[in-house]
């Protein structure tokens, strides 16, 4: 069985050691690899993982055709490194149909939004306009979800606001989703249980499992006590699973945030049912990604 990570993140050489610093620092968490891209594949050779969808941030507009050049380039080589890069937009872009439009053409799949780092909610008309181009191009988007480990109580991408998201924009065309990750909301887990089935009926909703099951690594500094460490146990994490249907969850580990070893083990220990582990590690994903072998 084909198995894709939906959600990793790496950074070209010359800065990945200063970007993970940073996000370790600002998360007080522990990194499990060195943010490259040599250092993400070494992982999944390491976990027997197939392909990852690396979901790059644009913080500032200026990033966004940066992000999604480099993008292009790293899927050039995708047979080889089994790397699949989701492009980018920001929300203040003042050309983000243009850019839009350029991605579907180059090939690239979908993109990644972070209303947390983006500083505006979910709902915001700017988001609004980005996803419902997003549907009429067929583009999947991955957003974060939920509170953000870096960002103590900044709520820009709440389950309420995606649910607002989602009825605003309904099913789109094509591939079109809208995949909300960390479980549908981090932190945010009891709302997301709340409202799945509504988001379900409303639209083209999914979410991933990244950073979501057992416990994150703290950094030893002292800041995080070990009950603020532990995220979903096996039963909520079941109920958040079934409220949306395993045809609606991806794999993911938000590497290099999770070790992919380790979180794959925890979801394959989590479905039992092997036709159900199987959509969530590969069938799924694969439809999204246009994959087969």
């Amino acid at each position: 069985m084909m198995v894709i990570d939906f959600h990793t993140h790496s950074f070209p050489d010359h800065i990945a050691g200063k970007a993970i610093r940073k996000l370790s620092n600002a998360s007080h968490s522990v990194p499990f690899t060195d943010g490259t891209e040599s250092g993400l594949r070494r992982s999944m050779e390491e976990a027997g993982i197939d392909f990852s969808v690396v979901l790059p941030v644009a913080t500032s507009p200026d990033q966004v055709a940066h992000i999604n050049d480099r993008a292009f380039a790293m899927n050039e080589h995708t047979d080889g490194s089994g790397l699949i890069s989701f492009g980018s937009m920001h929300p203040d872009c003042p050309y983000w149909k243009e850019e839009l439009t350029r991605l579907k053409d180059h090939g690239v799949k979908g993109i990644k939004l972070h209303p947390v780092y983006q500083g505006k909610d979910l709902d915001d008309p700017s988001y609004l306009r980005i996803l419902d181009c997003c549907a009429m191009l067929g583009l999947v988007v991955v957003t974060h979800s939920g509170y953000d480990i870096g960002f103590p109580g900044v709520s820009h991408s709440s389950p309420q606001m995606a649910l607002n998201a989602v009825k605003a924009i309904g099913r789109g065309t094509g591939k079109y989703c809208l995949i909300l990750a960390h479980m549908g909301g981090w932190k945010n887990w009891d709302d997301t249980e709340a409202l799945a089935m509504e988001m379900v009926e409303s639209g083209s909703v999914m979410i991933d499992t990244s950073f979501s099951i057992g416990s994150f690594m703290p950094l030893d500094d002292g800041y995080w006590k070990e009950e603020e460490t532990r995220m979903l146990d096996r039963d909520a994490a079941l109920r958040i699973l079934h409220a949306f249907g395993m045809e609606r969850v991806v794999f993911g580990t938000d590497s290099p945030w999770s070790e992919q070893k380790e979180a794959l083990r925890i979801v394959k220990s989590l479905i039992e049912d092997p036709g159900d582990l199987e959509q969530v590690l590969s069938k799924n994903a694969e439809r999204l990604l246009d994959l087969c072998r």
